[in-house]
């Protein structure tokens, strides 16, 4: 039997690339799936019409989880900016900050109490390795990420022993809706690895099912992440010239 058998997974985003194949797999694993996105997830058992990106919204669905028992949080749902700082609208950068960081942490809060004191429970958010490697032109986005790496191993740290566990995965750059046109000619002018939303999401369904903890998604990307902690100088010089090739993109 699947360890996923009839567990009763929340899946945010799960209407998108990434999160429709994620909803599929885990269904397939014999899990109850409900995604919660702006519109129906056709992958999932049910959906959850949310507005992520609101404090409105996010106190609905906050309040909706909270009396719903679940047993896995997949905390998927993103935005991304590219593009230099001081061209960022004041409305796209605090959507970003509140989609990518805000609201995992309001949802984690919703379905936590639950989890402990069922003593049962898994939080699995999705980061990105720009969140470990932060990227030029993309400081928004690799900012709220880095704090989603953070609030996952501080949460470690404070449910250990309780019987709730914690996820965190990194995905390097994927081929969804997610990637502009611009982010495709960055990625082409730099030869950025970009992998397949199915490929992607059968990593996230398996790190899940075995209870990763930590998981970077890709070479040489998870090479560098360790690189970075250690010696983030020598990941700038490297970076020089696809920085260079990004700020050409808005000239």
């Amino acid at each position: 039997m699947s360890s996923l058998e009839r567990a009763r997974i929340v899946v945010t985003g799960a209407a998108g690339g990434i999160g429709s194949q994620v909803a599929a797999k885990l269904r397939l694993a014999g899990a109850i799936v409900t995604g919660v996105d702006r519109v129906a997830c056709p992958a999932c058992h049910s959906s959850i019409d949310a507005d992520l990106g609101s404090q409105e919204g996010l106190a609905a669905i906050a309040a909706t989880l909270a009396a719903a028992e679940c047993d896995i949080l997949v905390n998927l749902a993103g935005v991304q900016y590219f593009g230099p700082l001081a061209e960022q609208t004041p409305a796209s950068l605090w959507s970003g900050y509140v989609v990518n960081l805000i609201a995992p942490a309001m949802l984690v809060r919703a379905v936590l109490p639950g989890m402990l004191a069922r003593r049962h429970g898994r939080i699995v958010n999705i980061g990105s390795v720009f969140g470990a490697i932060p990227f030029a032109h993309f400081a928004s986005y690799s900012s709220a990420k880095a704090g989603l790496k953070g609030l996952s191993d501080a949460l470690r740290r404070e449910v250990a022993g309780t019987g709730v566990e914690v996820t965190h995965i990194a995905p390097r750059a994927v081929r969804t809706a997610l990637a502009s046109p611009k982010v495709m000619a960055f990625a082409a002018a730099t030869g950025m690895h970009m992998d397949a939303p199915d490929a992607v999401a059968a990593r996230i369904v398996a790190a899940i099912a075995s209870g990763t903890a930590n998981l970077v998604i890709g070479f040489p990307e998870s090479l560098f992440v360790h690189l970075n902690a250690l010696a983030p100088r020598l990941v700038d010089r490297a970076l020089a010239a696809n920085d260079r090739k990004a700020a050409a993109l808005f000239r």
